[in-house]
């Protein structure tokens, strides 16, 4: 009964709350232009240039992954939306319900929703539900000059769904491995020609590969769209998304499972070992989402976009792990001699996270001659973040476990209790971006951003960006590009002594980045891309033991990437992407550890079968190549592995029934094992049946 009222206050609380809107009507239109004509890509990602501008036009590589695309691979994360994109690694310590990961050139890529960040902290806040998305941009290369607070790798950002002046939706059931139950609805409705709601909502009862680790979800969010002149465009979203659900990465040590166990040599783990205390271990959170946004042409020439978003954030994470790292080679001889002893670690955390962002700017569009067309973009952004968090006290706690036969019921339990730390940031952004286009053959971007930062831990940081770039056509199809882009990451909080001990505040994270490459697109149904490029970043923050951090030197990463798509709308679709990255730090061979080679295709056919019906097949391939963590200790290889993917997909009239298998092959592999003593588990394979009905 409890759980109910919960439940209505918060539905109760979203009625109040709107969240942000995806993208400004403009772009919505462009995008059923395109797709109307079967031309790919200029369905539109507006977050390299918050500009509606083709990607072929722009001086920097862009990924867009549609909704049916990545439904179509069996993604049940983000994480897994961006899988078959160049230059990326999803999953890099394999699946985590915890939070989506993934790197973009060898770098922690930061997380977007409709164009502004809505991730601050780890361990604060529940992984983002791919249903309310209709698209996935991957960007690669540093944006700050544009978003402010952005990775020097790349950024991923969530475009939500919105509604449109078109009544319609969908239904789907899904069964699949480990007990997976979904509900899920999307439905869109136009009360008027300028006025419509849709609702979007997920209920998820289901168990993972790890024992004692659900994932269940309850996930709703409705939205509403006004435009009381053809010039007006109102958005307004909400969210509300409970998980209950647990940690599938167990930190498990490397002797014993990827390695032998030189004291216990007929002893290997399960891969999938649960180390905790079953019915305490968990990760349960809640988040309420709200905002809107405005969009306005005041005339063919001017053109304001305003918007905003609120996030709260509840979250209970309790854990255990075992410790791998007094002596990461061989960690039960710290313990006895039997080869199984090991002590386990409790955490157990309250948090609150509280976000508030806003972004504003004002599009002109005029030409300065016959054949100079410019995009004038000028903006402000805003954004508060605070973070509290408070523990259990565990001083002096040690549970010595025999990790092979772990007796669940002995292990003790902890509370949280106090009060909250809190830690708050605050950044104020100006912006300014020209898009110049001459001849209708060469563009050229120009940007600038001046940031003002201050944080809790008494920083206060300021910093200036620029952009630069230039793409032109040669020849029909074929334009080369060049740029220059630099990054700017304020980071909360201060540098952690050993035993957790503040010291003074972090410095900023800056990065350069220099790019040269081409795109070509021979006629509308294909784009190439290649690209080489070169970056340096300064300040990034290093995890060590008992709770410290400290900030290194320079980070060089220096790679290539190609990426090439073909597709014929509802019948044939050839996906192909090659990532190569290497990095170097002068401080830190931790950070050396990323696999340099990433490879993937996939590819689907939709065939005609008797009374209208269609059967659409897929096949996809993701390679990742070894990586290698070293420390003063030893050297740790993880091998290279390939994945495969599958989609059997039947549609007859309103109909449609679709089998996904994810690594299909069932190949049994880890994601990353590292010298510190740790290894994490690639995920084994899953299958998913799913009836859904459209009208």
């Amino acid at each position: 009964m409890n759980h109910i009222r919960k439940l209505a206050l918060n539905g109760a609380a979203i009625a109040a709350l709107a969240s942000v809107p995806t993208v400004a009507f403009a772009a919505d239109e462009a995008a059923e232009d395109a797709a109307a004509s079967g031309d790919i890509l200029v369905t539109g990602s507006r977050a390299i240039t918050k500009t509606d501008t083709p990607p072929i036009e722009v001086p920097q590589p862009v990924t867009v992954i549609t909704a049916d695309q990545f439904v179509s691979q069996g993604a049940i994360s983000i994480s897994d939306t961006v899988k078959y994109a160049a230059g990326v690694l999803a999953n890099p310590y394999g699946r985590d319900t915890r939070f989506d990961g993934f790197t973009i050139r060898g770098i922690e890529a930061l997380q977007y929703r409709d164009g502004m960040r809505d991730i601050f902290s780890f361990y604060a806040s529940i992984t983002s539900d791919p249903y309310n998305f209709e698209q996935v941009e991957v960007v690669r290369g540093p944006a700050s000059v544009l978003y402010g607070q952005g990775s020097i790798g790349g950024l991923i950002n969530l475009v939500s769904k919105t509604p449109t002046f078109q009544t319609g939706g969908e239904a789907n059931l899904v069964y699949g491995s480990y007990d997976r139950k979904e509900a899920m609805g999307d439905v869109n409705l136009a009360l008027t020609d300028n006025l419509a709601i849709r609702a979007v909502a997920r209920v998820r009862d289901a168990d993972t590969y790890v024992d004692h680790v659900p994932d269940d979800r309850v996930m709703f969010a409705p939205s509403i769209r006004w435009q009381p002149t053809p010039d007006t465009d109102i958005v307004l979203n909400g969210l509300y998304q409970e998980d209950d659900t647990g940690s599938t990465s167990q930190f498990l040590p490397i002797v014993g499972t990827f390695r032998p166990n030189p004291n216990n040599p007929g002893g290997r783990l399960d891969r999938y070992t649960f180390v905790g205390k079953a019915g305490w271990d968990r990760y349960n959170g809640r988040s309420l989402q709200g905002g809107g946004a405005i969009t306005h042409k005041f005339s063919d020439n001017v053109r304001v976009s305003l918007k905003a978003r609120y996030i709260d954030s509840d979250l209970q994470y309790f854990t255990h792990y075992a410790d791998s790292y007094t002596n990461p080679l061989d960690p039960y001889s710290v313990y006895g001699t039997d080869g199984r002893t090991i002590k386990l670690t409790a955490d157990a955390s309250d948090a609150r996270m509280n976000v508030f962002s806003t972004d504003n700017n004002v599009q002109f569009t005029f030409n300065t001659g016959a054949n100079i067309e410019h995009k004038l973009l000028v903006g402000l952004d805003y954004s508060w973040n605070k973070v509290g968090k408070r523990y259990a006290d565990t001083t002096g706690v040690t549970e010595l476990v025999d990790l092979y036969d772990i007796d669940y019921d002995a292990l003790l339990t902890y509370t949280p209790s106090g009060p909250y730390s809190y830690d708050s940031q605050k950044q104020l952004g100006i912006y300014v971006q020209d898009q110049i286009r001459f001849f209708d053959r060469v563009s050229v971007v120009l940007g600038a951003r001046r940031d003002r930062v201050t944080s809790s831990a008494g920083s206060k940081d300021k910093a200036t960006t620029f952009r630069a770039g230039i793409i032109g056509e040669l020849v029909s199809g074929f334009s080369p590009f060049f740029s220059y882009t630099e990054s700017f990451l304020p980071i909360a909080g201060r540098i952690q002594l050993p035993g957790g001990i503040p010291s003074d505040p972090y410095k900023p994270q800056t990065g350069k980045q220099f790019e040269l490459g081409f795109k070509w697109q021979p006629e509308q149904h294909t784009l190439v891309t290649v690209t080489a490029f070169d970056i340096k970043e300064r300040n990034r923050v290093l995890y060590g033991s008992e709770n410290s951090t400290t900030q290194a030197g320079e980070l060089k990463t220096k790679g290539v990437e190609v990426e090439a798509s073909y597709t014929l709308p509802d019948d044939f679709e050839l996906l192909l992407n090659y990532g190569y990255n290497k990095l170097k730090s002068e401080v830190n061979t931790n950070l050396d550890y990323m696999p340099r080679h990433i490879a993937s295709a996939w590819s689907t056919k939709t065939f005609g079968v008797s009374d209208g019906a269609k059967l659409r097949l897929g096949a996809g391939v993701v390679y990742t190549g070894k990586s290698i963590s070293t420390n003063s200790l030893w050297s740790i290889v993880t091998p290279s592995r390939t994945t495969v993917d599958a989609l059997a997909e039947v549609t007859w009239e309103n109909w449609r029934f679709s089998i996904n298998a994810t690594n299909l092959l069932n190949n049994k592999f880890y994601a990353s094992c590292l010298a510190r003593g740790d290894c994490f588990v690639g995920a084994p394979r899953n299958v998913m049946g799913t009836l859904g009905f459209r009208f």
